[in-house]
């Protein structure tokens, strides 16, 4: 058989709107895309890597760009070991690509789930002024979910005049950026909006912090940086409600794979999360979607213009491309005129 070859490049999405959260805010998001060539199939792959976990478009980039695989892309287990997980997400979605697409089948049904199954995702409000936010939320108009940053002060009047204009369900994350008696504080005054869920409230590292604010809160408690992986979850029972799945934490679908199931062991909910990113990286992560309680998945609704087509959405509910492979494909001028199911 020919050996797997690989090109890497950097990925540049700019946004529709500046993308603000309590740490960090960004105009264009970074990540990188990775082509496999194997046998006459072209496969894709994407990784956005998060410089909170010391990993960079540079060092996935330079990463990737040495790696010799030789001939077989079903052997994942070898071909994946040991590499860091930004690393690892590109690969392992680049792999998964190039298999199913040997098969001829979509994804989905390669992992044997449903496709009826995909839940809603939440559409991301980032940080703003009040004016802004409020027009953002208009923006999404009857979308059924919003998931909305919080974390730098107002989170009681945003919250409030979010939901005197919006009737869905509202979901909130602070992204680390309040102390445990701040949250406690807040999410009893916020309960009376209905909040699904309260998403990493308190710096990652202090699972006995989050046992105490779930014991006291009225909104149940779910992790993300405190849930980079399926290691990560056993110090987490009795402390939060669920957690929160990313590719690029945990290294692709068969580490996501391993989180949901060591997840559902534990009791845990389980929302599958993304980063801010191309269609590659967010249709890989829909293709698990139905094994999952939530979904944000948002990445297409964020950037300006993705070079890719995917997963589409009706009234916010996941519709998986039925394509071989991911069902992934370079974006047509017929799509920009066609535009997403909504």
């Amino acid at each position: 058989m020919p050996a797997i070859s690989l090109s890497v490049e950097p990925l540049d999405l700019p946004l529709k709107h500046t993308f603000t959260i309590a740490r960090s805010s960004e105009s264009v998001a970074h990540s990188v895309l990775l082509r496999l060539h194997w046998n006459g199939i072209d496969a894709l792959g994407e990784s956005a890597p998060i410089e909170r976990y010391r990993e960079s478009v540079q060092s996935v980039t330079a990463g990737l760009s040495g790696l010799r695989l030789g001939d077989d892309p079903y052997a994942l287990e070898r071909l994946l070991h040991g590499l860091p997980p930004a690393q690892m997400c590109a690969l392992d979605i680049a792999l998964h690509d190039c298999i199913s697409k040997d098969v001829d089948r979509p994804l989905w049904r390669l992992l044997g789930v449903d496709p009826a199954q995909t839940p809603r995702t939440s559409f991301t409000i980032g940080i703003s002024d009040l004016d802004e936010t409020l027009a953002k939320v208009r923006e999404v108009g009857t979308h059924p979910v919003l998931k909305v940053k919080l974390g730098k002060g107002a989170e009681i009047e945003t919250v409030a005049a979010i939901r005197s204009i919006y009737a869905g369900t509202i979901r909130i994350d602070a992204n680390e950026g309040w102390t445990p008696e701040q949250t406690v504080e807040l999410l009893c005054e916020l309960a009376r909006f209905e909040i699904e869920f309260c998403e990493q409230p308190i710096p990652a590292g202090s699972p006995e912090k989050l046992r105490w604010i779930r014991e006291r809160s009225p909104i149940p408690i779910v992790t993300d940086e405190d849930s980079k992986d399926a290691r990560d979850l056993p110090a987490l029972l009795g402390c939060v409600d669920g957690i929160n799945v990313k590719l690029v934490k945990c290294g692709g679908i068969r580490g996501a794979l391993a989180m949901i199931h060591t997840a559902r062991a534990m009791g845990f909910k389980i929302m599958l999360g993304c980063m801010v990113e191309s269609q590659i990286l967010a249709t890989a992560a829909a293709h698990l979607s139905p094994l999952v309680d939530w979904a944000d998945l948002d990445g297409p609704f964020l950037t300006a213009r993705d070079p890719f087509t995917g997963i589409t959405y009706d009234d916010g509910k996941i519709v998986l491309p039925d394509g071989p492979g991911l069902g992934v494909r370079p974006r047509q001028p017929q799509d920009d005129l066609a535009g997403a199911v909504r």
